[in-house]
């Protein structure tokens, strides 16, 4: 019984990573002039939700399984967020650390979390993330809204016709007149002007 009590007691749940992940990504990226650190970022049309998004000169999906959680889902959602991320890193509880390094692809950043003997979270680097080669250009261009999607369109004088369409078509076009990095750049550049943002995606902004 005591074993049991304190195992409950040391392993980790989403909230305190969460709050760790957050407060250590403020940290590094403070000197930032444009940053965006999304919280529950849906892609593909919310078919996948990372738990924090950071958005700078790249996207960077950082998705948390903390001891009490599974990695059930983990297979599909690698599908989804390597559509999208320029890099992704796995925030696993130790008791997940050697399945998950035999999961997710080679490229994927993985950090431990553990509770220290003060109770707070440490998180410790066992992979450093890669640039991922795998995105898809549709995928990136369904981060936008179809109205912030089609007023690049407009911009550019390719929106004739499609205003009628169905929002597939419209991220078709994106994909075909940009692209993989320029469309990157654009989607990030509306990503940090968006304001009007689902009251459960709460932001950090920093540097404008």
């Amino acid at each position: 019984m005591e074993a049991n009590i304190f195992h409950k007691m040391i392993s980790t749940n989403d909230l305190i990573i969460r709050s760790a992940l957050k407060k250590d990504l403020e940290n590094r990226h403070a000197r930032d002039k444009e940053l965006r650190i999304i919280e529950e970022l849906g892609v593909r049309h919310g078919s996948a939700r990372v738990d924090i998004a950071v958005v700078n000169g790249i996207m960077h999906g950082y998705e948390i399984k903390s001891d009490r959680d599974t990695l059930k889902r983990l297979p599909e959602q690698m599908t989804e967020f390597n559509a999208v991320f320029d890099r992704i890193t796995l925030v696993v509880g130790k008791q997940h650390l050697y399945q998950a390094i035999h999961i997710v692809p080679d490229w994927w950043g993985i950090t431990v979390a553990k509770i220290d003997t003060n109770g707070s979270v440490v998180l410790n680097v066992i992979r450093e993330g890669e640039n991922n080669k795998d995105q898809d250009s549709v995928s990136i261009a369904k981060l936008l809204w179809r109205e912030e999607a089609l007023k690049i369109l407009e911009e550019m004088g390719e929106a004739d016709g499609l205003y009628s369409k169905p929002r597939g078509f419209i991220y078709e076009k994106l994909s075909k007149i940009f692209n993989q990095k320029t469309l990157g750049e654009k989607v990030r550049e509306v990503m940090f002007i968006r304001e009007d943002w689902r009251p459960n995606a709460p932001l950090i902004l920093n540097g404008g």
